[in-house]
């Protein structure tokens, strides 16, 4: 999956949402596809940072109507999500995968931040990466559905929708560019300046904010790469499993 590039430069160019380097290989996976339904599941050429579990089913007909509770069981609580089909069908098709797979257990929410000097502000945790490093990714990559992101409120100052507010509580896919959408996701803690470039395809319960507000309380551990407001969560978060239902 292409990236942008690192966390530092990440920070120079108003801190996106790009999946972010790190060394390890993956085993060899087998390459079918692209699928031939609507969301066109597109296996990678490169595969050096996958985790296989195969492509999601890709009916004729996307499912695109009601709701589909997720929780993840964090070792910090439990986070419920509720996931929105009319917003983003093939999305959210692909999480849920993605969740009977089991591809989110035992995996680790690798990065936090908290960006608050304007005119900068993000403030995420990003998820779903089973190499907890930022570059790990399903193996296959599929469209950008920003209808959604483009609903968002305008953040003040840019009428023209340039910059998005992603709203605190808002759930949305993190990217490497157009149309690189995998498996990484971010939860929305405080209210973040953002390009409509992410879709967005649910939000966060009430119950769930509390233990993500817990998390973003423990603070930002930089290690190497990082700065004091883009790091790992110093409370270490792990999702012990993702299960339908709440």
């Amino acid at each position: 999956m292409r990236t942008l590039s690192t966390i530092a430069a990440a920070v120079a160019i108003g801190a996106t949402l790009a999946l972010s380097p790190t060394a390890s290989v993956a085993a060899e996976k087998p390459t079918p596809g692209p699928t031939k339904g609507p969301c066109a599941y597109t296996p990678l050429e490169d595969q050096t940072y996958s985790t296989w579990v195969g492509l999601p089913k890709d009916p004729k007909h996307t499912p695109s109507h009601g709701w589909k509770p997720i929780t993840l069981k964090t070792n910090r609580g439990d986070i419920p999500l509720l996931l929105e089909r009319s917003k983003a069908p093939c999305t959210v098709q692909n999480f849920e995968f993605l969740t009977r797979k089991k591809y989110f257990d035992d995996t680790k929410c690798h990065r936090l931040t908290a960006y608050q000097t304007p005119p900068s502000a993000l403030s995420v945790l990003q998820c779903g990466d089973p190499l907890g490093t930022g570059w790990g990714d399903p193996g296959y990559s599929f469209k950008d559905e920003l209808a959604s992101a483009k609903e968002l409120p305008n953040w003040p100052g840019f009428p023209d929708g340039s910059r998005k507010n992603y709203t605190r509580g808002t759930l949305a896919m993190a990217n490497g560019g157009p149309d690189t959408n995998g498996s990484q996701f971010f939860l929305v803690y405080q209210d973040s300046r953002l390009r409509p470039d992410y879709t967005v395809f649910g939000h966060i319960s009430e119950r769930g904010m509390k233990v993500l507000d817990k998390i973003a309380a423990g603070g930002i551990d930089p290690g190497t790469e990082g700065t004091p407001e883009d790091g790992s969560p110093k409370l270490t978060t792990i999702i012990n499993r993702a299960k339908p239902g709440f």
